[in-house]
C-alpha cells in the first residue's frame, strides 16, 4: 500500500470556493449576524455564568498579573520576535523576567508560563516588540463573558501552552491533539471520575481510527512507518501487535499523559488516584463544543445614554436594521465631531468585533465623518476598515467596495473578522467565513495569514482548527499556530 504525500493531499482536498472580494464585505455583516433560537440550556448542576468566571479568573490569575504588569509600562519588551517578522512567545528578556518575578512574588518559570498564557487567552498582545493590553484584560473585572471566552481560548490552546514530549515523533502528537476531544467527551458523558487506563483504551481505538480513515500505515514508536500488511516483514492479521507495536503503545500512554497533564493546567480537570475528573469549567466547555453554541454577552438596556463602547456592544446582536436605529438616536444626542472621535477610540481598541461595528455607526455618520475617517487610512489597524467606508462613502456597490483593498489588506482584514467571529460568534460562522477568503485554498490562506503579522493570528488559526470538521485541514491548521506560536517557519 502506498501513501500519498500529505502535501499533496491536502493541496487536492482543501479547494476553497473562489469568491469574488465582494464577500468580505458579507463576511463583515456576518459578524453581527446571529440565530435567534434560544440557546440550550446546560446539565442539570452546571455553575452560573458568574461562578464559572470566578473559577476562570482562578486559573488565570497569574496570567492576569502578569498581562496588567507589562501592560502598565513596567516591561514594554518582555517579549520580541524576530526583525520585521511575527512576534515569538520567546522567554522574556532575562531582567524583564527577574523584575516580572520580583514585582509579583513569583518564580521566574511561573513568569514564562503566566506570560505564555496571557497571549493565549488575549490578555495581553504584541505589536512588534510592544506588549500591549488586550481588549479581554479591560473587560476582565467586570465582563464573565470575555473572562470565559478568555479562558476558552486557553483550552482550545492547551497543546500550546503545554510542550508536547520531544522523543515522540510529531505525527503521533498530531494524532493525539486530534483524538482528544473524544476523550473529553467521554468524561463529560461519564459526570464523574475515569480511570486513565479506560482513557488510554478509548484514546488507542481512536487513533487508530484516524489512521484507518486516512488509509495511513502505524507508526513506529519515534513515527517511522510500518509495512503494509501485504507487504514483506508485516505482521499477520491478527498476531499482537498487527497495526501497532509496543512502542506505538507506550507513546499513546505517554502523550495521554501529557495530554490530561495539559488540560488540568488549564483547569479543564483533575488527576487524582488513576482518575481523571472534568472541572465544572471544563464540563461547561465540552459541552459548548459538544452544542456548538455561542455564549454571548447581554446587551446593556439603555444604549442612547451608553458610551460608544457600551452601546456598540448593545447592539452587537441586533439586526443591520434595528441597529442602524440605535446609531441614529445615539448620534442624535451627541455632536458630530465628539461621536466620531469616540467611535474612532473605539475602532482602535482590541476587540475586532467594535471596530466593525463603529465603522457600520460612521456609515449613518456620512459625510462630517469623511475627513476623520480618510486620515484612519494611514493607521495599519484601521485602514481597510476605513478604505471600504471611503470607497461605498464614493459611491461603490458595497457588495463590491471590497476592490479597493490590497491583497495584504484583505488577508489583514480576514483575520480581523476572523478574530470577531471566533470572540463573539458560533464555529459555523467561523466556517463560513472561511469562504470569503480571497486564496484559493488554505495552504495558501494560511502563508499569508502568517505573513500578514496580524496579533490574533494564533488564536484565529487555533480556533479555525477547533472548529473545522475536516481532520486533515484541522491539523494543518492546528501545526500553523503552532509555528507561528513558536516564531517557527
Amino acid at each position: 500500500m502506498t501513501s500519498r504525500k500529505p502535501d499533496e493531499q491536502l493541496a487536492r482536498n482543501s479547494r476553497l470556493r473562489l469568491v469574488r472580494p465582494r464577500s468580505l464585505a458579507t463576511a463583515r455583516r456576518a459578524v453581527t449576524t446571529r440565530r435567534t433560537r434560544p440557546a440550550p440550556r446546560p446539565p442539570e448542576g452546571t455553575p452560573a455564568p458568574a461562578e464559572l468566571a470566578r473559577q476562570a479568573r482562578t486559573v488565570l490569575a497569574d496570567a492576569v498579573r502578569i498581562a496588567r504588569w507589562a501592560a502598565a509600562g513596567a516591561a514594554a519588551s518582555l517579549s520580541e520576535g524576530p526583525s520585521g517578522g511575527t512576534p515569538t512567545t520567546a522567554p522574556p528578556f532575562a531582567g524583564a523576567q527577574e523584575r516580572a518575578a520580583a514585582a509579583l512574588d513569583l518564580t521566574p518559570d511561573q513568569v514564562r508560563a503566566g506570560w505564555d498564557r496571557a497571549r493565549l487567552a488575549g490578555l495581553i498582545e504584541l505589536h512588534g516588540g510592544t506588549a500591549r493590553p488586550g481588549w479581554r484584560l479591560r473587560a476582565w473585572d467586570r465582563d464573565d463573558m470575555a473572562v470565559l471566552r478568555g479562558w476558552v481560548a486557553l483550552f482550545d490552546a492547551w497543546s500550546l501552552a503545554h510542550p508536547a514530549p520531544e522523543d515522540v515523533a510529531p505525527t503521533v502528537v498530531a494524532e493525539v491533539v486530534e483524538a482528544v476531544p473524544q476523550v473529553l467527551s467521554l468524561l463529560q458523558l461519564s459526570a464523574g471520575p475515569v480511570l486513565v487506563p479506560a482513557l488510554l483504551d478509548l484514546l488507542q481505538q481512536r487513533v487508530a481510527e484516524l489512521r484507518e480513515e486516512r488509509c495511513e500505515v502505524p507508526y513506529g514508536p519515534r513515527g517511522e512507518t510500518q509495512p503494509a500488511a501485504d507487504e514483506p516483514g508485516a505482521p499477520a492479521v491478527g498476531a499482537p501487535g498487527a497495526g501497532a507495536d509496543d512502542g506505538d503503545d507506550i507513546s499513546l500512554s505517554v502523550l495521554l499523559d501529557w495530554a490530561l497533564e495539559g488540560l488540568a493546567a488549564v483547569g479543564a480537570l483533575t488527576l487524582e488516584r488513576g482518575q481523571a475528573t472534568l472541572t465544572p469549567l471544563g464540563n461547561w466547555a465540552v459541552w459548548v463544543k459538544l452544542e456548538q453554541i455561542c455564549v454571548a454577552a447581554q446587551s446593556p438596556a439603555g444604549n442612547i445614554e451608553q458610551s460608544a463602547e457600551d452601546m456598540l456592544r448593545g447592539c452587537a446582536r441586533l439586526t443591520p436594521g434595528p441597529a442602524r436605529a440605535e446609531y441614529r438616536a445615539w448620534l442624535a444626542a451627541r455632536t458630530v465631531a465628539g461621536a466620531v472621535a469616540e467611535l474612532l477610540a473605539v475602532a482602535r481598541g482590541e476587540d475586532a468585533l467594535l471596530r466593525g461595528l463603529a465603522f457600520e455607526a460612521l456609515r449613518v455618520v456620512g459625510a462630517p465623518a469623511e475627513p476623520e475617517v480618510r486620515a484612519a487610512t494611514a493607521e495599519p489597524s484601521l485602514r481597510p476598515y476605513a478604505l471600504l467606508w471611503l470607497a461605498e462613502y464614493e459611491g461603490a456597490d458595497p457588495e463590491d467596495a471590497a476592490e479597493v483593498l490590497t491583497r495584504e489588506e484583505a488577508t489583514w482584514l480576514w483575520v480581523d473578522t476572523a478574530a470577531a467571529v471566533a470572540d463573539h460568534g458560533e464555529p459555523q460562522l467561523l466556517l463560513r467565513h472561511l469562504d470569503s477568503a480571497v486564496q484559493g485554498t488554505v495552504p495558501a490562506l494560511i502563508e499569508e495569514v502568517r505573513a500578514g503579522g496580524h496579533p490574533r493570528t494564533v488564536q484565529v488559526l487555533v480556533a479555525l482548527a477547533a472548529a473545522h470538521p475536516d481532520p486533515a485541514l484541522a491539523k494543518a491548521v492546528r501545526r500553523a499556530a503552532f509555528q507561528v506560536h513558536t516564531g517557527g517557519v
